[in-house]
């Protein structure tokens, strides 16, 4: 159910091992979703897997991040990977969400646009499909399934109806977007600011962003996590102001005069909603909460758990072992368990603004320590060659487990 990253490469996926796939989504395309718009390595491996690598070359294509705070500037590329690429895209998602599901299309899935699942479909209490609505022509209808996808988003309307829940102890994000003209489309680096302040020159909490799109216009958005002390208090949309009004001169954008009018959305994190698996479902991406706490980044997330899910439904139809979904789980923990719980802690420090500044402040004086940074941030590490990020997290994943129950 849903027709986004994670609904889509699942279909895609599937397709290629040959189901017979149906994708229900609520929206027409192109629609936008709140997004920064930026594909990280880790993003672009999915789609090159995916064969859309080369639709990905007419986009806007950087090589890493500039970080600003504290009066200064450090400019990081993309480390170097054995299995990431060295560069990223940044695309818009009314386009990026079309091209993903229109080659699900051409693999052989079923897209059923501007159709909404209203409700599961339970037989003796077990899943049986859904209950689905056309929202042009009001016609109601069921789709028998043998296995289910919920991929319907942050507020997986469809999963809860099965019972699934965001446990509230786990952080949770908040971001705002808008677009703004600058000459400055095309340059080779998206940009974060992590020492946000008005006009006055007051700190802001969360951190914010400008991803060039190489059309004309950048994506500017402020993000923000749920363990800031007042996170329910803080508008955004003065965030977004703020910020707008405040970015460094050279690109040159008129914060009064943005492109469309801002649009903010939740992001659950860090594994944050289960049960994942269920008798004949499986639930991806963001429904599955698995948005990264690091970097609020979640489309690759979203590939990768959708390509996990069709990859075990597959084996599942193939053996007609039923059972084999419940590996899903495991394989969530083996591929992101003590990521998300060093993200987690993550989280929680910087919750805490005064110790942020403290920490920025210190690693922007330091670009071994801010490379270090990025590569844990985005996760990118390498096992096979470890470095100091490698080692870092690696202390900080074995003290996660030491504390845990």
């Amino acid at each position: 159910m849903g027709g986004g990253p994670a609904g889509a490469a699942t279909a895609y996926w599937a397709a290629r091992h040959g189901l017979d796939v149906v994708v229900v989504e609520r929206k027409e395309f192109p629609r936008d979703k709140t997004c920064g718009d930026g594909l990280t390595p880790r993003a672009v491996k999915s789609l090159c897997d995916m064969g859309l690598g080369d639709e990905l070359t007419r986009y806007h294509r950087y090589g890493g991040l500039r970080a600003v705070a504290h009066k200064r500037t450090m400019e990081l590329a993309w480390p170097q990977h054995p299995v990431f690429p060295d560069y990223g895209y940044v695309v818009r998602r009314r386009e990026l969400d079309q091209m993903v599901a229109d080659h699900a299309v051409a693999a052989g899935a079923e897209m059923l646009l501007g159709t909404e699942a209203t409700q599961p479909v339970l037989v003796n209490g077990l899943l049986d499909g859904a209950e689905v609505v056309n929202k042009s022509t009001g016609r109601a209808c069921q789709i028998q399934a043998r296995y289910v996808a919920v991929a319907d988003g942050a507020n997986s309307r469809f999963g809860r109806a099965l019972g699934t829940a965001r446990d509230r102890a786990y952080p949770q994000g908040m971001a705002i977007r808008t677009y703004f003209e600058s000459p400055l489309h095309d340059t080779p680096w998206i940009e974060s600011a992590l020492d946000m302040r008005d006009r006055n020159g007051n700190s802001l909490p969360g951190y914010g962003w400008i991803f060039p799109l190489g059309n004309g216009c950048v994506n500017v958005g402020v993000g923000l996590l749920s363990t800031f002390r007042d996170y329910t208090s803080v508008n955004t949309s003065h965030l977004m102001r703020e910020f707008a009004a405040t970015l460094p001169g050279y690109w040159e954008i008129d914060p009064d005069r943005p492109l469309m009018e801002p649009v903010g959305g939740r992001l659950p994190m860090a594994g944050s909603v289960n049960p994942k698996v269920g008798p004949n479902y499986l639930v991806v991406g963001d429904a599955a909460g698995s948005v990264n706490p690091f970097n609020g980044e979640g489309i690759d997330y979203s590939y990768e758990t959708g390509k996990m899910a069709a990859d075990l439904v597959a084996e599942a139809i193939a053996t007609g072992d039923g059972g084999v979904i419940w590996q899903y789980p495991k394989l969530l923990e083996e591929n992101y368990g003590a990521y998300f719980r060093v993200a987690r802690i993550f989280a929680r420090l910087i919750g805490k603004p005064a110790l942020l500044r403290e920490l920025t402040r210190i690693g922007m004086q330091s670009r071994p320590a801010m490379e270090w940074a990025l590569r844990i941030m985005a996760n990118l590490m390498d096992p096979d060659d470890p470095g100091p990020a490698e080692y870092i997290y690696k202390a900080a994943a074995r003290a996660t487990m030491a504390a845990s129950p």
